[in-house]
């Protein structure tokens, strides 16, 4: 990942919080926010979270590795304040959207495609044994109600709502709208109203 790419992540997870690009805003919810805005902590969590990717592969070694201890400290003090439990080497795609912080746990094996919306006490985790044993793949678009349990080597596709306290252990097709336990497909209306602000690629100058 090149500086330019961090910068990217950071513009677009950040637009689908506030729906503006600029750094001045960035730099307002990392560093000075005080909580009045609910989504200030999702702010600081994804900036961090991509702050530490980037550092843990960037060269040469010996002038990046005391900054990404310095972050990752700080990065992992946001875990435990928020509630977050989410790895810096997750595979998360652009446009991260945590709605709410708190319980929130996502194995470090899964993968979370672009403008993923996120709630408060969602796992996202491993199936340890059986046809299913390993981690989900997550689509784009993808909207994860409260509570929701994902589990196993399964695949939720794009433009997906799963329901609140939802449990899904088997695949999910595009656009469908899943709930209960166990999950079943209830419509085919996805994730319309769910998943805003991905409308980033109209103003590339400014995130670029």
């Amino acid at each position: 990942m090149t500086f330019k790419q961090l910068r990217r992540l950071w513009m677009v997870d950040l637009y689908r919080y506030t729906g503006e690009t600029s750094i001045k805003t960035l730099i307002k919810h990392v560093c000075f926010s005080d909580g009045n805005e609910h989504f200030s902590d999702g702010v600081k969590f994804s900036f961090h979270m991509r702050l530490c990717s980037y550092l843990s592969k960037a060269t040469p070694k010996l002038l990046t590795l005391p900054f990404y201890f310095l972050c990752l400290s700080i990065f992992n003090h946001y875990k435990y304040k928020f509630g977050v439990w989410v790895a810096h080497s997750t595979l998360i795609g652009e446009g991260f959207y945590i709605g709410h912080v708190g319980g929130i746990v996502v194995s470090d094996r899964a993968v979370i495609g672009k403008n993923c919306n996120i709630s408060q006490g969602v796992t996202i985790g491993a199936s340890n044994r059986g046809g299913r044993k390993g981690t989900p793949i997550i689509g784009d678009n993808v909207y994860i109600g409260p509570g929701a349990k994902i589990f196993g080597a399964i695949r939720v596709g794009n433009n997906v709502a799963v329901g609140a306290n939802c449990v899904v252990t088997t695949d999910v097709p595009d656009h469908a709208v899943i709930v209960g336990i166990p999950g079943k497909v209830i419509s085919l209306e996805g994730s319309t109203g769910y998943v805003n602000r991905k409308d980033y690629e109209d103003r590339t100058e400014e995130i670029a």
